[in-house]
């Protein structure tokens, strides 16, 4: 079965809009898990933009499994050792984009990435890399100590015809690569309702993590529609 993360950080971007009390991401986040969401991913980032510390802090003690996406920094690890999540996704972080722009060049930083991973690992974090489908990445990620990596799915959605016909071979060979590895493999970023086709068609995938699209429409039909609507689409997935 394939499983459905559900990011809920846009959640957050709606309420500091306006610095209001609502809405509620830790709300959202129960909502997504009683329609079948295995696990609530929210990003502290460092400019603190959407999800705030109080927000992480409740999400830890009350959702099943929170995957924390954060910078390999010293302050996001000490928070994470703080709130014990269930995994976290290490990424890489610009304060001006909009949105994470590409993977965590891990083999240009192995040995930072590397200590972040063994430290969180030893406090009994599942961590994950979030790379570009680019095998000399997935070998840094086996050396790092990764228990999965998370491809970057964001050239396949933000392309189109041939172009993005070629990144999702790109993503099927990685995919395979990573399994050989022996390291578990997730995928996320701009899958959304039209796109998500393609992406069933890579092999050894445990997880997708979603946000942008189900939150847009959460918007029209509610939380627990939207993700329902989404798992629904994923059932045909059969690697």
């Amino acid at each position: 079965m394939l499983n459905l993360g559900v990011n809920i950080d846009h959640v957050a971007t709606v309420r500091q809009a306006r610095m209001a009390a609502k809405p509620e991401p830790l709300e959202a986040a129960m909502l997504a898990e009683k329609a079948g969401a295995w696990g609530i991913t929210a990003h502290l980032r460092e400019d603190r933009r959407h999800m705030q510390d109080a927000d992480l802090a409740l999400l830890a003690k009350q959702v099943r499994r929170l995957n924390m996406e954060m910078a390999v920094t010293d302050e996001m690890v000490r928070i994470a050792l703080e709130l014990r999540p269930h995994s976290s996704c290490l990424v890489p972080e610009k304060r001006q984009e909009l949105t994470t722009e590409g993977g965590l060049d891990v083999a240009g930083q192995l040995e930072k990435v590397g200590r972040a991973v063994e430290t969180l690992k030893a406090a009994g974090i599942v961590v994950s890399l979030f790379i570009d489908p680019d095998l000399a990445q997935l070998d840094a990620a086996a050396k790092a100590g990764a228990d999965y990596v998370e491809l970057h799915t964001g050239t396949y959605s933000n392309t189109a015809g041939a172009a993005r016909a070629a990144e999702l071979e790109r993503l099927k060979k990685a995919a395979e690569y990573a399994h050989k590895l022996g390291i578990r493999v997730n995928a996320g970023h701009g899958i959304d309702y039209e796109n998500i086709d393609g992406i069933l068609e890579v092999p050894h995938l445990c997880e997708l993590n979603i946000g942008h699209s189900i939150v847009g429409r959460a918007i029209m039909v509610g939380m627990e529609q939207a993700v329902r609507e989404m798992i629904e689409l994923m059932k045909p997935y059969r690697f």
